[in-house]
């Protein structure tokens, strides 16, 4: 293999040559993250007989320019696209790769550079599809911990430090109660002028309603515990190209490097081999049209056939506390804690299942139906799904959480969606449903004002009721033992 490094419009950028004379297909990954970590993926890719270019994007580690996050990823990449086409080496067919913020770089590459520029094919991991979805759940309610923990990190700066955040949260642990929300950085002891503005985006779905129009075929990777899941189908589900291939594994955002609680050993991928073979077939014009795909069933050690769902199926849930509850700001319920407080005030409305009488396969999107009343003419709903298992022990199974605002004190009627499972339950477990005012510090507090969560500076309790008979919680089962199939078959096909 050759390697050497070169700047493509100023921008610093690696290449790695397989061996022989070439000339190659390339691969293209453009990072915010430091294109020197990505040196064990370009040796793979070029083992596999790939040209492997990585770059850094625009004001960022050995880059020039100004750094400003999802702003100049099309005109950049579709610079670099062009250089590639005209080097020696390559054979004119490449490939857009990358995952999360890189993952942006390649689709926006597909999908908004000129026709000229344009790749082949795009292999997307965990997309970040753009900085609207990465603020705001599709309810609009903001996601705090998550953006904080990559502004500190990222943001307004030229390198990374990826601990910034845990260390700020040991110092200060009430780092993310600062009222207002846009003087975090302040508090956090760093300038970060573009955070305010990132809660200026609500233009959610733009790339997807793009992508009704691509014409290259795509491979995107997900996983069921990662925060852009939703995005993730969507985008396959929409994908105009030839082809469109889904893999949702049992992981978080780092895919089989961070496994969820339901893995098993038929989960453990090698994602990079994967890809490659996907790539080949791409480009030779050899994958069946359509959308196809797979995607894991955890807790059964199995794959099943992409988009795959259950039937409705509303268990029966039994109110055991909290009908009538106070959402408290300034005591909120905390989305990274399972225990339920047993003494106080109730600050959520517990409903619970009975044992499940047997096995159950959930597979789809979870909804709850509910009727409630907030006695604030603002109020976030959250709710939080967790299997108590036979075992004992409390797992998380989904949450969702959507904004309100209704005249103080009219109950309403209204659905949470609360995200994709793909879980077989064991006979024994019982569900337990929490409905509260907050999922802190994962989204923002409502301060039940009125006010914009990022601006306010004052917070009211919330008195909550529910009415149990008006709660229904439907989840998508699968009405008999489903046949498994094989990830790689299901992708390459």
């Amino acid at each position: 293999m050759t390697a050497f490094g070169t700047a493509v419009g100023g921008l610093a950028t690696d290449v790695r040559l397989p061996a022989g004379d070439g000339p190659f297909p390339a691969v293209l990954v453009r990072t915010p993250y430091d294109r020197t970590r990505h040196g064990a993926e370009a040796r793979g890719w070029a083992r596999r007989g790939f040209a492997a270019v990585v770059q850094d994007v625009r004001g960022r580690h050995a880059s020039p320019g100004e750094w400003h996050p999802y702003a100049h990823e099309a005109a950049d990449g579709a610079a670099t696209a062009r250089w590639i086409r005209r080097q020696p080496w390559s054979d004119g067919r490449l490939v857009a790769a990358g995952a999360s913020y890189a993952a942006h770089c390649a689709l926006v590459l597909a999908l908004d550079a000129p026709e000229d520029a344009r790749p082949d094919a795009v292999v997307a991991a965990v997309p970040a599809l753009g900085p609207a979805e990465t603020a705001r759940e599709a309810s609009g309610v903001e996601r705090l911990l998550s953006r904080a923990g990559w502004w500190a990190a990222h943001g307004d700066r030229r390198d990374s430090d990826e601990g910034a955040l845990a260390r700020a949260l040991a110092a200060d642990p009430g780092l993310l109660t600062h009222l207002p929300l846009t003087g975090l950085p302040q508090r956090l002891g760093r300038s970060l002028p573009s955070w305010a503005g990132l809660w200026r985006h609500r233009d959610r779905g733009r790339l997807v309603a793009r992508a009704a129009r691509a014409g290259v075929p795509l491979l995107v990777a997900g996983g069921h515990h990662d925060h852009f899941t939703e995005d993730t189908v969507a985008l396959w589900r929409a994908w105009g190209g030839p082809s469109a291939r889904l893999l949702l594994g049992p992981w978080g955002h780092s895919l089989i490097a961070a496994p969820g609680p339901d893995a098993g050993p038929a989960h453990r991928l090698n994602l990079g081999e994967l890809y490659a073979r996907w790539a080949r077939r791409a480009l030779a014009g050899a994958l069946a049209p359509g959308r196809h795909g797979a995607q894991a069933l955890g807790g059964a050690d199995l794959w099943l056939p992409a988009g795959t769902e259950g039937a409705p199926h509303t268990p029966r849930t039994r109110a055991v506390h909290g009908r009538a509850f106070t959402a408290d700001p300034r005591r909120p319920v905390r989305s990274d804690d399972l225990t339920v407080p047993t003494d106080g005030a109730p600050d959520r409305c517990l409903l619970l299942t009975p044992p499940l009488p047997r096995p159950l396969d959930v597979v789809g999107p979870v909804r709850v139906r509910l009727r409630g009343t907030a006695h604030t003419p603002s109020a976030d709903w959250a709710a939080r799904l967790v299997a108590l298992t036979p075992e004992g022990t409390a797992e998380r199974l989904a949450a969702g959480i959507a904004r309100h605002a209704e005249p103080a004190g009219r109950r309403t009627a209204f659905t949470l969606g609360l995200g994709r499972v793909a879980r077989r339950l064991p006979a024994g477990t019982r569900l337990r449903l929490e409905i509260a005012g907050h999922h802190f510090p994962a989204h923002a507090r409502n301060p039940h004002t009125g006010d914009d969560p990022i601006t306010a500076d004052r917070l009211l309790a919330s008195r909550r009721e529910v009415d149990p008979d008006g709660v229904a919680l439907t989840l998508p089962v699968l009405p008999s033992r489903p046949t498994p199939v094989d990830p790689a078959e299901e992708i390459l096909r």
